[in-house]
């Protein structure tokens, strides 16, 4: 396997502590770190939870790596609560099993893995008309994901963590994590969120994506 260079290091700009609630009532806090010199130039954010020194530390002494979900801007499904994809209770999931465990939750602008928010939206219509989450893509002019994890690598080193446990039923996130130099030491799957509006794009995503998601289409 080939591994790419990590990009310049990037350097903290901001930390600061945001208390979180999230609507069913679970509650913790986060260190969040915003970023100077990012590979997009975007404005992402890691989210330090629990014991995130200590489990850096322990990690550098051999243990076990800091538990870090990559996790996608969804406008639709992160605050509006969307059933039409499984990314609003991913989130909640990731929060509180990272700040069990201490780790990073990294939130990476890239609505519609990648292709914006307005453009997602016609590849929801195209959707209703019969294709799935890809070809709907697709036939937009975009890639299937177009999403690149340079700046996830670059903030997870500016924090020191060159290795960890992915949160993450996405191949992809661990493939481009290694071939920029982070160490992924384990997959670790997250739940199976499926509601009778997102089985058809969970099929997908298993199906053509490879997901580690046990769900099947709907006849």
């Amino acid at each position: 396997m080939t591994v790419l260079p990590l990009a310049p290091p990037v350097a903290v700009r901001t930390r600061v502590v945001v208390p979180l609630r999230f609507p069913d009532g679970y509650a913790t806090r986060a260190d969040v770190f915003t970023f100077t010199g990012l590979a997009d130039g975007k404005e992402h954010l890691l989210l330090g939870l629990g014991d995130w020194e200590g489990a850096l530390a322990r990690s550098a002494e051999g243990g076990p790596a800091p538990l870090v979900r990559p996790h996608s801007e969804c406008l639709t499904g992160d605050v509006f609560g969307s059933e039409r994809c499984d990314c609003g209770p991913q989130l909640r999931e990731a929060a509180e099993r990272i700040g069990q465990e201490g780790g990073f939750l990294l939130y990476l602008r890239q609505e519609g893995r990648g292709i914006g928010l307005y453009t997602k939206l016609d590849a929801y219509a195209l959707q209703d008309a019969g294709l799935d989450t890809y070809a709907a893509n697709r036939a937009l002019g975009r890639g299937e994901d177009e999403r690149d994890y340079a700046a996830a690598a670059q903030m997870l080193a500016a924090l020191g963590a060159p290795r960890v446990a992915l949160l993450t039923n996405n191949p992809d996130k661990v493939r481009q994590l290694r071939e920029h130099g982070i160490d992924v030491a384990e997959q670790v799957a997250t739940a199976v969120h499926v509601t009778s509006a997102n089985r058809r794009y969970l099929a997908a995503k298993a199906r053509r994506g490879e997901h580690l998601i046990p769900v099947a289409s709907t006849p």
